[in-house]
């Protein structure tokens, strides 16, 4: 699958941070085809050590392969939601890292869980047998359950999917059923059963469940919240408004959210301080902890996708250079930043002040967070025009690089020194 180049007035309008439906459409575009490439990459690294596989840990990788291939013949879209999904791009990264070993082969499982997921998705008998690490079978955006066993085989008719664990005389009492079957949609159901918790008004859902959801090994990012200790009404109702805010603010800005965000994953707070962070390896996924109010909830979601869709660029079309030590100081954070941390930093935080202005200046927000939005404008103007500054002088950006922050200038300078009175 290849990429049309990206044309110059896309790349402006991404600079510009401006939610633009056909920029999205490419950075997906863009997405899946790295995807697959990664996916080849780490079909081609299994092939060339094949021997340093263990044998039934290569088995069972070249008939998950198999599996994919032959439900991509008859529902491409549907192996292609499961291969974009946020945490598949996190197993691969993990993956293709991982050194050749016992930790390599443990990771070659996970193909099986993601297999069996398009393949129960597409709908149609199914008969597989599957690896589940610490006795947990994990689908992929669908659930988690616990077996108990290091395998499980899984079966589906028409309309339902039963579990049968290795060595139990008895189905697992825990069923899917078909509740879409168009579209794919599964539904749990019986004891031990978690469902990812889909998120109200759109697509996105709330994982809590996935092994992968903060990356291959987690670590930098913090850590994932598990099941039993995510509120999950709280963050349903905290979606809900920072849905309705950005709706009244920026309808646009909430179109992009409810297209571009496929996963929240909620994460341990650590301290008083909100935390929220991006995987570069799994954009469309925002990792938190629970923010404080509609405003802080919607204010997380512009700033960690802004992360994600600069990641997805950066990928395809190159922005920086790699291996400076040089570190430059920005005003948002106390320790010095590479120059890829001051373009990122850069243009999230110019996300913000985009609409923090829309909201210090919208007659249908509260007042509350008018005011609130126009000093967080005011401190930021000026910290995201000296990083600017930065990048503009820097010799570490590429020529796309350049033009991409020079975009970014001109918006942060249509934006203004201060944002209009709030009504």
């Amino acid at each position: 699958m290849n990429v049309v180049p990206l044309p110059a007035p896309a790349l402006a309008r991404l600079a510009r941070t401006s939610p633009d439906p056909a920029g999205l459409t490419f950075l997906g575009s863009a997405l899946h085809t790295r995807r697959l490439l990664l996916l080849k990459a780490l079909l081609v690294r299994v092939h060339r050590h094949r021997a340093a596989v263990e044998p039934g840990a290569l088995g069972r990788f070249e008939r998950s392969w198999e599996l994919v291939e032959r439900v991509d013949r008859h529902r491409p879209a549907v192996v292609r939601e499961v291969l974009d999904y946020p945490t598949t791009g996190a197993w691969l990264a993990g993956a293709l890292a991982e050194p050749l070993g016992p930790g390599f082969d443990r990771l070659l499982a996970r193909l099986d869980s993601i297999a069996a997921t398009a393949a129960l998705r597409g709908g149609g008998p199914l008969d597989v047998t599957v690896e589940t690490p610490d006795g947990l079978l994990s689908l992929p955006g669908v659930g988690r359950l616990p077996v108990a066993a290091p395998r499980v085989r899984i079966s589906a008719g028409e309309r339902i999917v039963r579990f049968h664990p290795d060595g139990a005389r008895h189905a697992a009492p825990a069923v899917l059923t078909f509740s879409g079957v168009r579209h794919g949609l599964l539904t749990g159901h019986g004891p031990g059963w978690r469902q990812v918790h889909p998120l109200p008004g759109g697509a996105a859902c709330l994982d809590d469940l996935d092994p992968y959801r903060a990356g291959a090994g987690g670590g930098s990012v913090g850590t994932a919240a598990d099941h039993a200790d995510t509120d999950h009404a709280a963050w349903s109702a905290r979606w809900r408004a920072a849905q309705d805010l950005l709706r009244r603010t920026d309808p646009g800005r909430a179109a992009e959210i409810a297209r571009a965000v496929r996963v929240v994953v909620p994460l341990v707070p650590r301290g008083p301080r909100h935390r929220g962070a991006t995987l570069s390896a799994a954009p469309g996924a925002v990792l938190t902890s629970l923010p404080a109010g509609a405003h802080g909830m919607a204010e997380t979601l512009v700033h960690e996708l802004h992360h994600s869709k600069l990641a997805t660029l950066h990928e395809l079309v190159p922005l920086y250079g790699h291996g400076r030590d040089t570190v430059h100081r920005v005003g948002w954070r106390p320790d010095p930043r590479p120059i890829a941390g001051v373009l990122h930093g850069a243009y999230a935080h110019l996300a913000l002040a985009d609409l923090w202005r829309r909201a210090a200046t919208a007659d249908e927000v509260p007042k509350s967070w008018r005011s609130r939005a126009g000093q967080q404008f005011d401190d930021i103007h000026d910290q995201v025009g000296d990083a600017l500054e930065i990048l503009l002088e820097s010799d570490e950006l590429t020529a796309e690089g350049r033009e991409f922050a020079a975009q970014m200038r001109q918006h942060h300078a249509s934006l203004g020194a201060t944002p209009l009175a709030a009504g």
